[in-house]
């Protein structure tokens, strides 16, 4: 039998302050979980790590003085599975415990690390990468190579159009056949400019996603979709607020292009409500929910449910986060493609050395769990951390 012996969070900075048409990330923090058990190989025990995705904050206070307490005052019998591992579900629920309904917001990202920390620790178990022990949980076959495009094009202090053009081509160079840029961080007339400088790099505009990052009011989302049309557009992502699911109706009704939404969506009955109020278009439109920010894999699970449920097909999921987690889910749970962050938001943001792009496709490793120990300058801090929880 399996048991969790310690759980410990640090709050990681990202390198850098890229910004968006809405946050400045100078400031953002990431929740680093290590969950360790009583299982010894190789002299050590066996530990599962995971952090809560990029763009929130860490969730240091939710974790330390609710979720991590309640997990380790349980009953270890009642956090195992029935071949006597950690269950990830059970741990969850735990953390959850005498939490109200409602209020999906940070909690939803600290529960979410803590569970795909679990995760990461049954793989790891296993002695295979994380996407091969999701796909056998969820009944799926697991594809072991999946589309990938590279997020980039933030607004820096001295940016400007020569140096989006760099950044541009230097994805190219590594392998990535589709790129996403911001907007709505300058004028339309501007932001057009650099729509068309990147289109110019990459060749076609359906390969280029944009994202508002829900900037827009009605108004100015739906005449930024007309603007937007003659492009192409690979989609048009987050025009307003995550939850005006009339806005969002509002943008679909009049652009032909596809839309994404959902990375700012926490819980199943938020994209319940995405798929009934939203005016999402099945065959057209991008779900971008994020297990780390949405209570973990489980409930991610029960969105893709909730999708398909609807005439909604998982092609068309494509997680937020560009991250090695969210590259094991989608290898794992068969979905669209993955969002990768190859120069930004170190050291969470993009893959390992030894993960290769080609022709816009990549393929997870077989080190065993997430991988996340192979990352440079991420094994850093989780070799930091596991020596806490093993001093």
């Amino acid at each position: 039998m399996t048991r969790i012996a310690a759980i410990v969070e640090r709050a990681i900075g990202l390198d850098g302050g890229p910004a968006n048409a809405v946050v400045n990330f100078s400031g953002h923090t990431v929740s680093l979980v290590a969950v360790i058990t009583d299982v010894i190989r190789d002299g050590r025990p066996m530990t599962g790590v995971a952090f809560d995705s990029i763009g929130r904050f860490a969730q240091s206070g939710i974790l330390r003085d609710r979720m991590i307490p309640r997990v380790l005052a349980a009953d270890p019998a009642a956090l195992l599975d029935a071949a006597g591992r950690i269950d990830p579900a059970a741990v969850s629920a735990c953390a959850l415990r005498d939490e109200k309904p409602g209020g999906h917001g940070d909690r939803a990202a600290a529960a979410g690390a803590l569970e795909l920390a679990c995760w990461d620790l049954n793989a790891k178990l296993n002695d295979e990468p994380a996407y091969l022990t999701i796909a056998r949980y969820f009944g799926r076959e697991p594809a072991h190579v999946v589309a990938v495009y590279a997020a980039g094009g933030y607004y820096h202090p001295a940016g400007d159009r020569d140096r989006l053009r760099t950044e541009m081509r230097g994805y190219l160079d590594l392998g990535y056949d589709a790129v996403k840029m911001k907007i709505g961080g300058a004028p339309l007339p501007e932001d057009l400019a650099r729509i068309e400088a990147v289109i110019d790099i990459v060749g076609d505009g359906g390969r280029v996603a944009v994202d508002a990052n829900g900037r827009f009011d009605r108004a100015e989302a739906t005449r930024w979709a007309a603007a937007l049309s003659p492009y192409g557009l690979r989609w048009y992502e987050e025009p307003g607020d995550p939850l005006d699911y009339e806005l969002n109706r509002a943008v679909t009704a009049g652009y032909d292009g596809a839309v994404a939404t959902g990375e700012n969506l926490f819980s199943v009955p938020d994209v319940t409500n995405l798929v009934r109020y939203g005016g999402m278009r099945p065959g057209r439109d991008v779900f971008q929910m994020d297990p780390g920010l949405s209570y973990g894999l489980c409930e991610y699970a029960r969105m893709l449910d909730v999708l398909e449920a609807h005439g909604f097909e998982r092609r068309f999921a494509f997680p937020h986060g560009g991250h090695l987690i969210n590259l094991h889910v989608v290898a794992g749970l068969g979905l669209g493609g993955c969002e990768s962050y190859p120069g930004v938001f170190a050291p969470f943001g993009g893959y390992g050395d030894a993960c290769a792009v080609t022709e816009g496709r990549i393929a997870p490793t077989d080190a065993p769990g997430f991988g996340l120990e192979q990352k440079a300058g991420l094994a850093e801090p989780i070799a930091e951390l596991v020596a806490d929880l093993t001093a």
